[in-house]
C-alpha cells in the first residue's frame, strides 16, 4: 500500500486523543495550516470555500432584516479605545499596537482592531444629527487581531475572520429588539444551515461583552463534550453613543444620546463544524455549506470501460451544473483512495458511476453521514439528489440534537455537578441565583463557566434553591467547560 492508500488511516481515533484528531482533520482535509507568525492561520481554499458559503448564508439572513454592509478601518488611535474605560479595559490585554510607520515614530500609537465599536462609534457621531437619521444598521466583513496566549485553528487564533454589526437606535427598547432579533438570525443560520443545535439566552454580567448593557449568545456543544460560543449578540445601551458622543434631535426636540447594538459571528464557525459533525473517517459538511454537496467518483478497471463511463460523465455534468455544487475526481488515484479522500472532506453525497451503472442507466449514490446506499436512474437524478442532500441536511441535524440531550445534566447537588464536569463534561443545566462570586468560585474549582442563562426557562419561574449558594433561585443556568 503506498503512502496516498494510507491517507485515512493515519487519522488518530478521535476518542483516543481529540484535540490531536481535530488538528489532524484540519490540516489533512486542507481547511487550514499554520502561519509564520505565531498564533495564526493561513486558510486554505477549501477551508476558505466553507467561509465563503457561511458568509453568503449570513450576508442574506442579515439584508433581509435591512442591514447594509460597509467597511472601517484596520487602525484604530489609541484615545479612541481609551473613551469607553470598559471597553479597553476588557481588550487591554490582547490589544496589538502599531508605533512606528514608515521609519517614523508615530504620534500617537494606533491599535491593530480588535473590535471596531470605537472608529464606527466616531463615524456615527459625525453621520447622526436628527431622529430622522436612525435607525443605522450597518454590518462589515473583516479581520480583527487579538493576541491571543494560547491558540488553535479555527477556534482560537491571534487573527480571524468575521462578520460584526453596529446598530444605531432611538431607544433602549428598539436597541433590545435588534439585539434579540441579531441573535436570533444566529440561531436560525446554525439550526437550518449549519446543522448546529444551540442554546441561546443572556450572558451573566461576569462573561458579557466589555462595555455592554447585555450580551446574548448561542450556545453549541462540540463532540468531545465542551461547549463552544458559536455567536454573539450585545446592547451596548447609551455606553458608547457617551464616549463618542453619537447624540441626535429627537421629535420633541431634545437632545438625546443613540443606544446602540454590536453583533459577531467568526471563522471559529467552522471549528464548530468540524467538532459537531466529523467522525472517525475526518469532516462532515452539512450540504448547505459544503463546497462540494456531490462527487462524481467514476470506476473502470479496463480502458475500453473508461470510454464508456466517461462518455457518461459529461451528460451527468449537464444534468447536475446549476442544480447543485460538485465535483468530478478524474485523477489517476484509485477509487478507494478517492472514497477516502472525498470521506475526509466531508463532502456530503458519492456518486459513484461504472459500466454497469452506464449499462443501466443509473448511478449509485453514498450518504456521508451513514454510508447507506442508493441506485438512482441517470433520468431522475435531477429530482433525486437534491431531495437526498437535504434528508442529509436533517439527518445531521437530529444527530446532533441526540447527542446534546445525552450529554446534558440535571442536578440540584453541587458534589455530583463538580463529578458531572471531571467526569463527562457536557452541559449541566443547574438552579441559579445569578451572583457573580459563586460564579468565579465554580470556575476556579471546576474550570466550568457559565455559558447561558436560556431563554427557555421553567414555566412559572424557578422553584427551588441555588446550586451553589443555597439563596432562592432565580432562573436555570447552563455550565460546562468551553473552548
Amino acid at each position: 500500500m503506498d503512502e496516498k492508500e494510507k491517507y485515512v488511516e493515519e487519522l488518530v481515533d478521535l476518542e483516543d486523543d481529540y484535540s490531536k484528531w481535530y488538528n489532524q482533520v484540519v490540516r489533512k482535509a486542507e481547511l487550514a495550516d499554520y502561519a509564520p507568525v505565531r498564533g495564526c492561520m493561513i486558510i486554505r481554499p477549501y477551508g476558505y470555500a466553507i467561509w465563503e458559503n457561511i458568509q453568503g448564508l449570513l450576508d442574506r439572513r442579515f439584508k433581509e432584516t435591512g442591514v447594509v454592509n460597509a467597511y472601517f478601518p484596520l487602525f484604530i488611535p489609541r484615545s479612541f479605545l481609551e473613551k469607553e474605560a470598559e471597553h479597553v479595559e476588557g481588550f487591554a490585554p490582547e490589544v496589538a499596537w502599531v508605533t512606528r510607520g514608515g521609519g517614523e515614530e508615530l504620534e500617537e500609537p494606533l491599535a491593530v482592531r480588535p473590535t471596531s465599536e470605537t472608529i464606527i462609534g466616531h463615524s456615527y457621531a459625525k453621520w447622526v444629527q436628527s431622529y430622522r437619521d436612525l435607525p443605522l444598521l450597518i454590518n462589515q466583513w473583516n479581520n480583527v487581531v487579538r493576541w491571543e496566549k494560547r491558540t488553535a485553528l479555527f477556534l482560537r487564533t491571534s487573527e480571524f475572520l468575521w462578520q460584526e454589526g453596529h446598530t444605531a437606535h432611538r431607544t433602549l427598547e428598539e436597541a433590545e429588539e435588534r439585539t434579540q432579533m441579531m441573535l436570533e438570525v444566529y440561531r436560525s443560520f446554525a439550526e437550518e444551515d449549519a446543522a448546529i443545535p444551540v442554546i441561546a439566552g443572556r450572558k451573566s454580567e461576569n462573561e458579557k461583552f466589555a462595555g455592554a448593557l447585555r450580551t446574548y449568545s448561542i450556545e453549541a456543544l462540540m463532540g468531545d463534550g465542551k461547549a463552544l460560543q458559536a455567536g454573539t449578540s450585545h446592547n451596548l445601551a447609551h455606553n458608547f453613543a457617551k464616549g463618542f458622543d453619537i447624540q441626535f434631535l429627537d421629535s420633541d426636540g431634545q437632545r438625546k444620546y443613540c443606544a446602540t447594538t454590536s453583533w459577531g459571528m467568526s471563522t471559529r464557525m467552522i471549528g464548530a463544524l468540524i467538532m459537531v459533525h466529523g467522525d472517525k473517517s475526518g469532516l462532515m459538511l452539512p450540504p448547505r455549506i459544503a463546497p462540494y454537496q456531490a462527487v462524481i467518483v467514476p470506476i473502470w478497471r479496463k480502458d475500453k470501460d473508461k470510454e464508456v463511463v466517461m462518455g457518461a460523465l459529461e451528460r451527468l455534468e449537464k444534468i447536475l451544473k446549476g442544480k447543485v455544487r460538485f465535483k468530478t475526481d478524474v485523477s489517476e488515484n484509485t477509487p478507494g483512495w478517492k472514497f477516502n479522500e472525498w470521506e475526509m472532506r466531508g463532502v456530503p453525497v458519492r456518486i459513484e458511476i461504472g459500466p454497469r451503472d452506464v449499462q443501466n442507466n443509473s448511478v449509485v449514490l453514498v450518504r456521508r453521514d451513514n454510508r447507506a446506499k442508493e441506485i438512482v436512474s441517470i433520468d431522475a437524478l435531477e429530482t433525486r439528489l437534491p431531495e437526498l442532500l437535504e434528508e442529509v441536511q436533517q439527518a445531521m441535524y437530529q444527530r446532533a440534537v441526540e447527542f446534546r440531550e445525552k450529554n446534558t445534566y440535571y442536578t440540584e447537588d453541587y458534589e455530583e455537578f463538580k463529578q458531572i464536569i471531571a467526569e463527562k463534561r457536557g452541559f449541566v443545566r443547574v438552579k441559579w441565583a445569578e451572583d457573580s462570586e459563586a460564579e468565579k468560585a465554580i470556575k476556579e474549582e471546576t474550570k466550568a463557566t457559565l455559558r447561558v442563562i436560556p431563554f427557555d426557562q421553567p414555566e412559572g419561574g424557578v422553584k427551588g434553591k441555588c446550586i451553589y449558594t443555597g439563596k432562592p433561585a432565580t432562573c436555570e443556568a447552563v455550565f460546562a467547560r468551553a473552548y
